[in-house]
């Protein structure tokens, strides 16, 4: 039996410059920060953010996501020399135990100092709109770079949570950025997309492009990354019969249904907070991937 075009399993892919895994990767998250939605706070000291990033790794994270700004809506920047501060050591203390680490930021010179500090990828939500110099300088650099889907900063972005189609407006959106930082000098095998789940987007948006990531991941041709970890349109999923939604550390075993989800549908990448459920999910996911005849795959 012959699969038919949507039925074809989607394309995974590798990035330039980091391991070729056989399944989706694991990129744990941490933030080094005092007002991230779901953890603030908890990783704010150095120590405590290199002990994490450890303990993330021993859950079975495959990369770690080091970020000193928080993106979550309403947020205001931190400044530069703050993110500096906060990043830069935690950076280096984990590349040092061998952590393959991501940077996640806004900003060209955070990501020129956490590179040199030993980070192997820069995760920019902004997809290198925020700061001009942003895709020269990860250029320059020579590693991956995340694409993101984004329509603008925390403080406003849920004003521009407006679509008819968001499937498509997200992919003819996010292909202007891909092309924007290959032609920027960027190496197109060294760019990850990523659909922006949460960012200028509200739940219905949210679950279509959960229900549309087999597409995203088939029409892109870019190795995805997925980053649904307790975000508020799980939220409104598990909210309950008055409406309130349960808090974020309780939306785990959601995130891990997404993580199955996206590993399915052609995920390179998830970007979790709970290591653990996740890890199990992908390497669930890819063993009845391998066990599934040609005409049984969906």
């Amino acid at each position: 039996m012959q699969l038919s075009p949507g039925h074809e399993p989607a394309p995974r892919g590798v990035v330039d410059g980091l391991p070729a895994w056989d399944r989706c990767a694991v990129m744990g998250v941490v933030n080094v920060t005092p007002d991230s939605f779901s953890d603030g706070g908890m990783w704010f000291e150095p120590s405590a953010a290199i002990k994490h990033g450890l303990e993330l790794v021993a859950d079975g994270a495959d990369l770690v996501d080091v970020g000193g700004e928080s993106t979550r809506p309403g947020a205001s920047r931190v400044d530069e020399s703050e993110e500096l501060r906060r990043v830069v050591p935690v950076v280096r203390a984990l590349t040092a135990e061998g952590v393959a680490v991501s940077v996640d930021t806004m900003r060209a010179s955070v990501a020129a100092e956490a590179v040199a500090a030993g980070a192997r990828l820069v995760n920019d939500v902004s997809g290198g709109r925020a700061d001009s110099r942003m895709v020269p300088v990860v250029a320059e650099l020579g590693v991956p770079f995340v694409v993101m889907h984004w329509r603008g900063q925390s403080a406003d972005m849920n004003t521009r949570a407006v679509y008819t189609d968001p499937v498509g407006e997200v992919l003819a959106e996010l292909r202007e950025a891909v092309d924007a930082a290959v032609d920027g000098g960027i190496a197109e095998e060294r760019v990850v997309v990523d659909p922006g789940l949460g960012f200028a987007k509200q739940a219905p948006h949210d679950l279509a492009l959960v229900a549309g990531l087999r597409r995203l991941a088939a029409e892109l041709r870019r190795p995805m990354l997925v980053a649904a970890s307790r975000k508020r349109f799980l939220g409104r999923v598990l909210a309950a019969p008055d409406g309130t939604p349960p808090p974020a550390r309780q939306r785990d075993a959601a995130t891990a249904a997404v993580t199955a989800i996206a590993a399915r549908d052609g995920a390179w990448a998830v970007r979790v907070h709970d290591v653990g459920p996740s890890a199990d999910a992908v390497r669930v996911a890819r063993a009845v991937e391998a066990a599934a005849g040609p005409g049984e795959r969906t």
